[in-house]
């Protein structure tokens, strides 16, 4: 998919240091909740915004007209192997919105954000300032907003290790909701992210050509969830497992897949105690105690859908 039938009619004015690459995932108020945000950034350098969508999403005409300076992408009609509707399909839309920018995007800098991520008012002058060194690859603070306690567990399952507070350096991993590339990062790993953005394999390529992940906690997002059924959340947990399961099936050989499979019903247990650890530091044990039958639900259901995509090879 390629942005060839996208809104050219509003480019940012002047040549952009950093290009913003906003993925929509609730879309609505969240998008323009984020719009907002970027609108209020402090001191920013020249931006560039872009937003792609497709004909699952509507067609933005209200906040097309009140944020004239903002590249929206009109894909059309995205193809996905599974139903758009379903939390599968939805990733893929995800993953071929954000293939689509990155290749329309302009600047030295290029980020990736959710509307449902709130940048902080000094986000974008701290992400140029991060990357006046040399690492091509840099990824942020992602805290959670007030809210349910279903919502909170979601985002220890998935955000744990981007939680304040940590220290600056080389990671395993960054989070494809709150990082900034040099360009010279996604030159390399074109063909990679060509069609689909799959963050781990990006990553993993980065990393194999030298480059080192950088987490940086002055690059901070406050991430917000609507409010959605637990059956639908569990669903999202398996299948977002499995895509992950599927990335990972291809970067190893049968028999390492096999050994993944069989060790699958010890890691609910390992990845809940490195949870308890970061929150243990945080000071939110009774929180995370509170929790803990819903953890356990989600995290089974992840490792579930991972230990399915790592033996079959598919997502």
């Amino acid at each position: 998919m390629t942005p060839a039938a996208a809104d050219e009619s509003s480019p940012s004015a002047g040549e952009p240091l950093l290009s913003i690459v906003v993925t929509i995932v609730e879309g609505g108020a969240a998008l323009e909740r984020f719009l907002a945000a970027l609108a209020a950034q402090q001191d920013p350098p020249p931006l560039e915004v872009l937003v792609p969508f497709d004909a699952s999403t509507g067609p933005l005409t209200a906040l097309r007209a009140a944020h004239p300076t903002v590249r929206f992408l009109d894909l059309g009609v995205v193809p996905t192997a599974r139903p758009p509707a379903s939390a599968g399909g939805q990733h893929e839309l995800y993953d071929r919105r954000r293939a689509a920018a990155l290749a329309a995007a302009t600047g030295d800098l290029v980020a990736i954000l959710e509307d449902r991520g709130l940048p902080r008012a000094d986000w974008a002058r701290q992400a140029v300032r991060l990357h006046c060194g040399e690492p091509a690859v840099i990824g942020g603070a992602i805290e959670p907003a007030p809210g349910r306690l279903i919502d909170w567990a979601l985002h220890v399952c998935d955000y744990s290790r981007y939680s304040l507070p940590f220290v600056a350096g080389p990671v395993p991993w960054v989070s494809d909701v709150n990082v900034v590339y040099k360009r010279r990062a996604l030159e390399a790993t074109r063909e990679l992210w060509r069609d689909r953005f799959h963050e781990p394999a990006v990553h993993w390529e980065l990393e194999r050509q030298g480059e080192a992940l950088i987490l940086a906690p002055e690059l901070v997002v406050v991430h917000h969830r609507r409010p959605a059924p637990f059956t639908r959340l569990l669903g999202e947990r398996y299948h977002w497992g499995r895509l992950f399961g599927y990335i990972r099936a291809r970067e190893m050989p049968a028999g390492a897949r096999l050994l993944r499979a069989l060790a699958a019903p010890l890691v609910p247990f390992v990845v809940l105690a490195r949870h308890a650890a970061v929150w243990r530091r945080r000071g939110e044990t009774a929180r995370f105690v509170l929790a803990l039958p819903i953890l356990l639900l989600f995290v089974a259901a992840w490792t579930l859908g991972e230990t399915i995509g790592t033996l079959t090879g598919r997502p």
